[in-house]
């Protein structure tokens, strides 16, 4: 495979870390084009109760979901990593057509390929339904932010 996306396996704290914050960023584009060169051609996702297979199915699920979770904005933490694999807990907040506000709370499972690329995902998420008002999430993190936990509650 020519393509490539470090940093690479094995990880060590800095690059579990900068890969965590990579995608993070890449999500809150909200361009799923964009977002689907992260994994590999082939990869496999399971996403809630939703099964994906390759890149095609990527864009067309990651297009469905931002069609239907308006203003969506995420936060990604490292939770843990070994050797290619790490584990990822994450919030977003978005709103419904009708307007109802949403904190989706999540943890993800990763497994990377030597060229960086993702070729598996697993993630289970619930939603918590929010007020206008307790949103904390408004937009892609700022730099500053970067590494900053994202509170549990």
């Amino acid at each position: 495979m020519s393509e490539s996306r470090p940093p690479f396996p094995p990880f060590t704290p800095e690059t579990a870390a900068q890969k965590v914050q990579a995608a993070e960023d890449a999500w809150n584009t909200r361009d799923p084009q964009r977002v689907a060169l992260a994994y590999t051609p082939d990869s496999i996702w399971r996403n809630r109760d939703v099964f994906v297979r390759g890149r095609a199915e990527i864009v067309d699920f990651l297009t469905a979901k931002w069609e239907r979770e308006l203003d969506y904005a995420l936060r990604k933490s490292l939770w843990g990593f070994r050797e290619n694999r790490i584990a990822v807990r994450f919030q977003y907040e978005w709103h419904d057509r009708d307007g109802q506000w949403w904190r989706s709370y999540g943890n993800e499972l990763w497994e990377f390929t030597e060229q960086g690329l993702m070729a598996r995902r697993e993630a289970s998420i619930n939603d918590l339904a929010i007020t206008e008002g307790e949103r904390r999430i408004h937009g892609p993190r700022p730099v500053e932010e970067h590494g900053v936990e994202i509170p549990i509650r």
